[in-house]
Parts: C-alpha cells; sequence; structure tokens
C-alpha cells in the first residue's frame, strides 16, 4: 500500500482495500464443515473502481484476486506460491531466476515469461505514468528508467524461452520476494493489449486475468460488478467461491443496514457505529499497519516556528502531552491502538529470536504520557528558542476522525504546555494532502500504511532524500543507517536488522516526526464466511480459500 499522506485518504482506501488480495498455500488451507450450495459472496465497495490496469492502478485493494504475481502473500504475511513455481536466488543476492509454472490466462492462452518482462517494462517506463514504479527500485537501471535517463529496455529482466524470468537487481533486496507477491509485478499479455488497443482495460472484457477469479459486469464507470471463477486458474481446485458481487456504498450506514438485510456479507463499522455494535456477535477486528503521526516542518517559512520545532525539546514535550489510550478510547473509538514507534506493531519480527520490531526498539519517554516532562522539557525548550510563546498552526483533512482528533490535540496541548497556540486548519483530504506536499504547514496529521511486512517499508520514507518526507526531516545518524540496511548490510539479515532497529530509536530519540496511533478497524462478518485471509500489510484481503458454509 503506498503513501497515505492524509489520514481521510487512508480510511477511504481501507475501504477499497476490503476487496484485495493476500495469498496462501494451498497445503496450508482448512475448510472444515460444510459447504453451501449457493458458494456467493457478497462484499461493499466505496466508490467506482478507477481501472484494472496493474500498471496504473492508484491502489492494489481489488487486484489480487484478479491478478497473480511470482507469488502470493499469505497468512501472516508469509510469502507463498503463485505463478512462480520455483526460483533461484544468487549468492551475492542480485540475481532470481524464477521458473514460471504452466499457467493459463483466463482467454486460454498461455502465461510466459515474456508476459513479465513487458509487463515490468511497460510499469516503469514513464509515459505510463504508474504510481507504484517507485517500487521496482533496486531492480537494475529501474531508477535511471523512471527519471527517463534510459530505456525500459534496460531493465534488469529478460526471458529465456517460455518459462525462466530472470531479474537482475542493482543490490540484494531483502524483501525481494515479499515485494513479489504485488500485483504490480505480475504479468501483462501484449498480445492482448495490441488486440483491443486503447480499450483494453477500460471495461472488463476487455482484459484477461490471471487469478482465481476473473471480472465481469465492470463497464469503466457502473456501480456494480461481480468476480467469477477463473476456470484457467492454474489452481482452480481451492477455489470455492462461485462469485462475488460488488456493490458501490459510500455510506456506512448504507451499509450497515445492507449487512442487516443479509444482503452483504462483511462492512466496516465507523467510529459511532463501532460503540452499538462491540456486542455484536457478527463483531470482528482486522489490524492494518498504517501509523498517524504528526509531521514537523523543518523548513517552515516562518522563522520563529522553524527555530521552535527544530528544538529537540519542544518536540519531545508535544509528544510527551498527548494522552494516546484516551485518544484512541474516547476520540478515534474503534479498536485502533496507541503507536509506540513509527513502525508499526506486529509488521515485523527479529530473524534471531522473533521478537516483534515495535517491541525491540521502543524508545523510553518517546510515546508515553508524561504531562509532568512534558512541562519540564517545554520551558527549556522556549528558552533555548528565546521564546515565550508559540502559536502553530496543525493542517489536518476534515474527515473522520481527523477532525476530532485534531480538536483534543488543541485542547489537550495547549492545556499541559503553557503558552502554546493551536489554530486548527482542517481541510479537505485532497487540498490538504497538497498542502502538505508543498510544505505549506507548521505541523501536519499524516499517515502511512506498508507496502510490505518489512521495517523498511516505513524507515525509508523519512531519509532526507525522500519524497514522502514532508517536513524534511534531516539527521545524517538516520540516513546513513537507512542506506546501511539497504546496501552494504542487505544481504545480511541480522546485521540490517540492527541497522533499522538503531533508525527507529535515532528517530523516536529526536522525535523527528511523533507517533499517535495504529489503525485497528472493525467489521461484522457473516459468521458462514470462512476462508477469509487477512494481512496488515501489501494487499490485505484473499478470496481465494474463502468459502460459504451452510
Amino acid at each position: 500500500m503506498k503513501k497515505r499522506s492524509v489520514l481521510a485518504v487512508i480510511f477511504s482506501v481501507i475501504l477499497v482495500t476490503v476487496l484485495a488480495a493476500c495469498g496462501k498455500q494451498s497445503s496450508q488451507t482448512t475448510t472444515s464443515g460444510n459447504y453451501a450450495t449457493n458458494q456467493v459472496l457478497n462484499l461493499s465497495y466505496p466508490s467506482s473502481l478507477d481501472s484494472i490496469d496493474i500498471s496504473t492502478m492508484s491502489g492494489y485493494g481489488s487486484t489480487g484476486n484478479l491478478f497473480e504475481s511470482l507469488y502470493r502473500l499469505g497468512k501472516d504475511g508469509s510469502v507463498t506460491p503463485g505463478l512462480a513455481s520455483q526460483s533461484k536466488v544468487s549468492k551475492d543476492g542480485k540475481t532470481y531466476t524464477f521458473t514460471i509454472r504452466n499457467a493459463k490466462w483466463s482467454d486460454g492462452s498461455a502465461i510466459t515469461a515474456q508476459d513479465f518482462v513487458y509487463s515490468w517494462r511497460r510499469t516503469v517506463t514513464p509515459a505510463t505514468k504508474s504510481q507504484y514504479a517507485y517500487l521496482f527500485s533496486g531492480v537494475k537501471n529501474a531508477d535511471a528508467i523512471v527519471a527517463g535517463k534510459k530505456s525500459a529496455n534496460t531493465l534488469g529482466v529478460k526471458a529465456s524461452g517460455k518459462h525462466t524470468f530472470i531479474v537482475t537487481l542493482d543490490k540484494p533486496i531483502t524483501y525481494f520476494k515479499k515485494l513479489m507477491t504485488y500485483p504490480l509485478f505480475g504479468p501483462i499479455s501484449e498480445k492482448a493489449i495490441k488486440k483491443w488497443g486503447s480499450k483494453y482495460a477500460t471495461k472488463a472484457q476487455y482484459m484477461v486475468y490471471s487469478g482465481p477469479f476473473k471480472l465481469t459486469g465492470w463497464t469503466g464507470t457502473n456501480n456494480k460488478w461481480t468476480y467469477v471463477k477463473n476456470n484457467q486458474y492454474w489452481d482452480k481446485k481451492v477455489v470455492h467461491l462461485n462469485k462475488i458481487n460488488y456493490s458501490v456504498n459510500e455510506s456506512s450506514t448504507t451499509t450497515l443496514n445492507l449487512f442487516q438485510e443479509n444482503k452483504l456479507d462483511l462492512t466496516q463499522l465507523s467510529s459511532e457505529q463501532v460503540k452499538n455494535m462491540k456486542a455484536n456477535k457478527t463483531y470482528t477486528t482486522y489490524p492494518y499497519s498504517i501509523t498517524a503521526f504528526l509531521v514537523y516542518n523543518f523548513q517552515d517559512s516562518n522563522a520563529t516556528i522553524k527555530k521552535a520545532l527544530s528544538n529537540q525539546k519542544i518536540r519531545q514535550a508535544i509528544s510527551l502531552s498527548i494522552n494516546r489510550d484516551q485518544l484512541v478510547k474516547n476520540v478515534i473509538g474503534d479498536a485502533s491502538k496507541p503507536a509506540k514507534t513509527f513502525v508499526p506493531q506486529d509488521l515485523a519480527k527479529d530473524p534471531k529470536n522473533g521478537q516483534d520490531f515495535a517491541s525491540e526498539s521502543t524508545v523510553k519517554n518517546s510515546t508515553s504520557y508524561n504531562p509532568k516532562l512534558a512541562k519540564k522539557l517545554w520551558q527549556q525548550g522556549l528558552k533555548e528558542v528565546g521564546i515565550k510563546r508559540l502559536t502553530i498552526s496543525m493542517l489536518t483533512s476534515n474527515d473522520e476522525p481527523n477532525k476530532p482528533i485534531s480538536q483534543y490535540f488543541k485542547g489537550q496541548l495547549e492545556k499541559t504546555l503553557p503558552g502554546l497556540t493551536i489554530n486548527l486548519s482542517n481541510l479537505p483530504a485532497k487540498v490538504a494532502s497538497s498542502r502538505a506536499q508543498q510544505g505549506d504547514f507548521d505541523v501536519y496529521l499524516s499517515g502511512w500504511g506498508a507496502d510490505f511486512n518489512d521495517p523498511i517499508s516505513h524507515l525509508q520514507i523519512m531519509t532526507s532524500g525522500s519524497g514522502y518526507n514532508y517536513g524534511k526531516y534531516n539527521r545524517s545518524t538516520y540516513n546513513a543507517l537507512i542506506k546501511k540496511a539497504q546496501n552494504q548490510d542487505a544481504n545480511n539479515a541480522e546485521a540490517r536488522w540492527q541497522d533499522t532497529l538503531q533508525a527507529e530509536k535515532v528517530i523516536m530519540q529526536d522525535q523527528g516526526i511523533t507517533p499517535i496511533y495504529q489503525t485497528v478497524y472493525s467489521y461484522l462478518q457473516n459468521p458462514k464466511a470462512k476462508g477469509i485471509i487477512h494481512n496488515t500489510a501489501g494487499t490485505q484481503w484473499n478470496y481465494k480459500y474463502a468459502y460459504m458454509e451452510k
């Protein structure tokens, strides 16, 4: 999941990702119970589909069930088989050789290694305007191609015969196999594109599918469509659902009513609905690896504010003034939990001892509630800056729950930190995001969702050269640790883990950004809907093994 610069955007996208797919190896599947005669799942979608072209999508919420990559994302973030039947990696970690299985497109034509070559080259070509081309970084020449400095034909990919796909990297990428679970890295049929030309991917029938389902009934703009079982899919024997029906519903009130009328099998609840539905027997929660955090503008146009926000003690004081438990319970109101670190809890585990990254990297007095220490650091910080009062603006979107969160911050921080005044700027999500990208803010409520199950997915966005580092945080120690993790230690799992742990500790000690909470969403789910797999990062949902029980 790509960056979500405004939390309102996150929430709308999360609704979309209810339709995404993760994978699970057939041997892991347990399907106890009796199957219903009618194997149909009914789901809701918050808006019309924007695209079914894996190169140009704005998100991968619905694609993993339609399109398959070299691997699939399995239970608990595990990497499980996809279109690659086997793979080999060189000792230096820079060359991957994938054997493409005897798989077919939904029209019965063969999926070949050349389909992967064509797909990857097409996606990184600047003219394609892929929003996710950055994920190819590390593949030989990808960065130069995306920047328009080299031809797509120089990308480090080649086909040797119909079943051998070879990828050459500029440097080892520890999480490369996890990346390969993204539909973004799946094949594209050049034959189909030539056949349909400008019509390709504009309607359901102008597309061939490689995943467990194929799309029908989508005209490009309509509000209802269906996934039907793809009988050409290589692993069709484990697919139980015959259909997944989708309808567009923008209102959570509407979706709740539809669920209660047995017209939906899964619906996400708003914060208000959670309060009334927690005791319902169909209530369940699904976590996401999304951290909400405050961004400080280290290059603020106001010299006084710039100096104040560049003061470590002032930033620490702000963080220590926030009662995250109270915020989550009383303001956000869903199943979300306070953030201990920038990298979310339960995203990644230590390769040596299995400990959670967030637990190992937590810094004392970084995200705890300590108003006494906050007041002390605040006064010291103001003195160092040479001011007695500070007025700043806080930029957020005006969607739920951002507006009440910002109101909570204003009340809590002004109460705890004498001399602080916060002016709230609650704007429409797109406007707030645009202002943030331009650096037009003092403090900004932002968020990031992990693209894959690795700490670097979060940590890399705060390096000095990152386009997502809107506040221009720049610490040489931090930059060096991330660079080391991505280069000299990239092929050494334990050394790389230590690099990322230290980087997390550096940014938390600095309060280069201030983590607030991580998202856990609440749902009502039909108890007869079984076998649905959910992951916290990447493509979160998989219906390949789902089935309806009697």
